[in-house]
């Protein structure tokens, strides 16, 4: 199945539902199934509010942090490069401040010390 559209409430196509399903309509989406030749209107609703604290952040942003990288990932390298990253060839890592990476496909390639 495949999205081509999603709306949120209040636009045109979505003004009926949010009649029905009231604050608790987050959006419309529209997918289309080409097996069985269908269009498919689905919501997301929320279903329950709670107060929330966001965890402290793993590392502060100036925080330099190990990168395990590919020798053949020469995209990865390049980008690592470009957020200001250093090759320590006696580690086989790359060192990068958390602050240029977060966020980034590069964020998933920290090191973590399992010491």
């Amino acid at each position: 199945m495949k999205t081509r559209l999603i709306l949120k409430p209040g636009q045109p196509g979505a003004k009926r539902l949010v009649e029905k399903y009231g604050n608790a309509l987050l959006c419309v989406r529209f997918k289309y199934d080409a097996e069985s030749l269908q269009r498919l209107k689905t919501v997301e609703l929320i279903v329950e509010r709670a107060a929330w604290t966001p965890p402290p952040p793993r590392y502060a942003g100036d925080t330099l942090v190990p990168l395990r990288i590919e020798v053949t990932d020469m995209p990865l390298r390049l980008q690592a490069k470009a957020a200001g990253g250093r090759w320590n060839p006696e580690k086989k890592l790359w060192f990068v401040k958390y602050g240029k990476i977060v966020g980034t496909p590069l964020e998933k390639h920290i090191q973590v010390d399992d010491s």
